[in-house]
């Protein structure tokens, strides 16, 4: 039998008892206890001449009311919370820089989702229950298939691979972003576009190959979109070559995926990407690289990416 806490009612039987002479032993057998749980619940109060029921219950009530932990949430770690949750980090990544030690990332999840992170609510989370759709795509064969890719590329061992894909806007609305990751550090950016064609993406990733330090962009990976039909002027002009995934084979590009989705948070679908201007994109992009990565060993790709550059010959 699992041990219970006596209850008022007892403590009064146990009172009326010893006020008629009756030994511990015999209160245990009559409140089907141990005698040495009667002993210690009398000792208790031995400060008292006699045993009192309902002084021993109000003893009882204040100790379990301070023997209850009080928790790690205090003013100075919520506010800490508050502000990196509200810089777009996410709780993982809390947990495992500025809050390492003080608090783990479910419990900042059950803070945020019980309402004791006062100000802040789930909104700031990446993912807000919306469901995800499937585009339907055109796609083309051509080009260089992802198989024909350099080792290399795949151990993200090697500076200078990057993925490129594209985020657009909701239907009837304007506007269109070309996106890069680089695989190794992580590094995200996006570059505005006035629509999804060849010639717009084509400018794109020149201005990028030219913005960067030689050696900084090697290789490209894709998907089949037909805004990718411009690798052979890319592959004349600049001599990268356009390595192409297989069809419905985001895997393949799963660093990009996950950056475009976390570019979602502040651009959700059906923003008119035409209307953004470009110093509110780059704020969005700073906060993206700004945030320590579990598989960077929580530092920053910005912080990964000038450490490549710096060493890059």
């Amino acid at each position: 039998m699992s041990y219970q806490h006596f209850t008022i009612c007892e403590r009064a039987k146990i009172e009326e008892l010893r006020k008629l002479g009756f030994s511990n032993r015999q209160i245990g057998s009559r409140l089907g206890r141990h005698h040495s749980n009667i002993s210690r619940e009398i000792n208790r109060l031995s400060q008292t001449s006699h045993y009192d029921a309902e002084t021993a219950q109000t003893d009882y009530a204040n100790k379990r009311k301070n023997s209850k932990s009080h928790g790690k949430c205090n003013k100075e770690l919520c506010e800490l919370l508050k502000e990196k949750l509200t810089a777009t980090w996410s709780p993982e990544q809390i947990a495992n820089t500025v809050a390492l030690g003080k608090v783990s990332f479910k419990t900042i999840y059950t803070w945020l989702y019980k309402g004791k992170l006062e100000g802040v609510s789930p909104s700031v989370l990446r993912r807000k229950g919306r469901k995800r759709s499937c585009n339907n795509l055109k796609f083309f064969s051509r080009g260089t298939s992802i198989r024909k890719r350099p080792k290399e590329v795949y151990t993200r061992k090697t500076f200078g691979h990057w993925e490129l894909d594209t985020v657009v806007s909701g239907k009837e609305k304007s506007g269109c972003l070309a996106t890069f990751v680089e695989r190794k550090t992580r590094l995200y950016t996006a570059i505005k576009m006035p629509n999804r064609t060849a010639d717009s993406m084509e400018s794109a990733i020149k201005y990028l190959y030219k913005t960067l330090p030689k050696k900084a962009f090697l290789t490209a990976t894709t998907d089949r979109g037909g805004e990718f039909a411009c690798f052979e002027n890319i592959k004349k002009d600049l001599g990268l070559t356009l390595y192409f995934a297989d069809p419905y084979c985001s895997h393949q590009r799963g660093s990009n995926e996950y950056s475009n989705g976390l570019l979602r948070e502040f651009y959700p679908k059906k923003t008119d990407l035409g209307a953004i201007n470009q110093q509110e994109l780059t704020q969005s992009i700073f906060l993206i690289n700004n945030r320590p990565r579990k598989c960077l060993n929580w530092i920053s790709p910005i912080q990964a990416f000038l450490h490549e550059l710096s060493h890059l010959t």
